[in-house]
């Protein structure tokens, strides 16, 4: 099965969310079938087949979600993103700052899902493959 380095490998070739689904289509080679990443700190649990499953350790220090969504700040600030207008950290103070407390991408389905601080699903893309 996959290991969090050659994972960290893959993602070393992301700069900005533009180069998201190459990332994606990498990692599925590697055997991920879904992962989550917390924003509070950066933790990433990824999963394979037969419940594998392994975690990549907090990235930074823990930083506050806040509590209400706001959509609109958030569309705006992911769109930025995929365009490669911002960097992976930016992204991710974006993200707290508008209320998405974490996301979940689906390799099978190619699909993000985003989520509040509640657990409640805000968002749900299509990942261009």
């Amino acid at each position: 099965m996959f290991t969090v380095e050659e994972i960290k490998t893959a993602h070393s070739k992301v700069k900005s969310g533009a180069e998201f689904p190459s990332y994606i289509k990498e990692i599925k080679t590697l055997g991920v079938t879904f992962y989550e990443v917390f924003m509070c700190d950066g933790r990433t649990d990824y999963h394979g087949e037969n419940n594998y499953k392994t975690s990549a350790p907090p990235k930074y220090n823990t930083i506050e979600i806040a509590s209400d969504y706001n959509a609109a700040g958030f569309k705006a600030d992911l769109k930025a993103h995929q365009q490669g207008k911002t960097d992976y950290m930016t992204f991710i103070a974006d993200c707290a700052k508008n209320g998405v407390a974490k996301w979940a991408v689906c390799l099978d389905k190619f699909t993000c899902t985003y989520f509040n601080v509640a657990g409640d699903e805000i968002l749900e893309e299509q990942i261009p493959h």
